[in-house]
């Protein structure tokens, strides 16, 4: 899939964490991100598909205020291709993401949330190179911590560093010889109670 030009500048620098009363200062696409992780973790939870998924979240969550938490409010286009591209490039993305994982650690052991910040942050790496590779690896690292205060965050960058040197390695630098794949071991992930608003580890 492809997609339209950036609209919004990607900084990286703003954390994903949004409390009711206190909305955090993100860009529309920051906000769409948040958005795909939490759609793609109800997706795999309901067995909902993509067309139900992109109208619960557009006319309920984002933008919203539920259970408390405030949604920041998502590029909607963007939000619509990343989830629609993540949903039908996971044949592509999986195996890129087992190759970046610890031996040992498959992508189908990896907690939910986590597994959905994986795929949404490979399918931006590898399909919309209109999104530096830096600024998309940053904007899921900060995703990362709005729901974990351990080490999934780095896990995140780490993963996400190995898919960018193979898939984009004149923008990020060829893999580097001297690791394995998946050199540092990822953490299993907390067990997902309920649906992961923002700001929750």
């Amino acid at each position: 899939m492809t997609g339209t030009p950036e609209t919004q500048p990607e900084t990286g620098a703003e954390n994903g964490t949004v409390t009711a009363g206190a909305p955090a200062k993100i860009s529309l696409r920051s906000g769409a991100r948040l958005a795909v992780v939490q759609a793609l973790y109800e997706m795999d939870v309901s067995g909902k598909g993509v067309l139900d998924a992109l109208a619960e979240f557009e006319a309920f969550w984002i933008g919203q205020e539920v259970d408390g938490i405030a949604h920041p409010p998502a590029e909607t286009a963007f939000f619509r291709d990343l989830l629609r591209g993540t949903v039908e490039e996971q044949r592509a993305i999986d195996p890129k993401l087992d190759q970046a994982l610890a031996q040992g650690w498959p992508l189908r052991r990896i907690e939910i949330v986590l597994r959905a910040i994986l795929r949404a942050g490979a399918y931006e790496l590898m399909f919309r190179r209109d999104v530096p590779a830096a600024a998309a690896i940053s904007e899921y690292v900060d995703v990362a911590h709005s729901f974990y205060t351990a080490d999934e965050p780095g896990l995140v960058n780490a993963v996400l560093d190995r898919v960018a040197r193979e898939v984009r390695p004149g923008e990020v630098g060829a893999p580097k010889a001297s690791g394995k794949p998946g050199s540092s071991k990822p953490l299993p992930g907390k067990a997902a109670a309920g649906k992961p608003s923002a700001g929750k580890a």
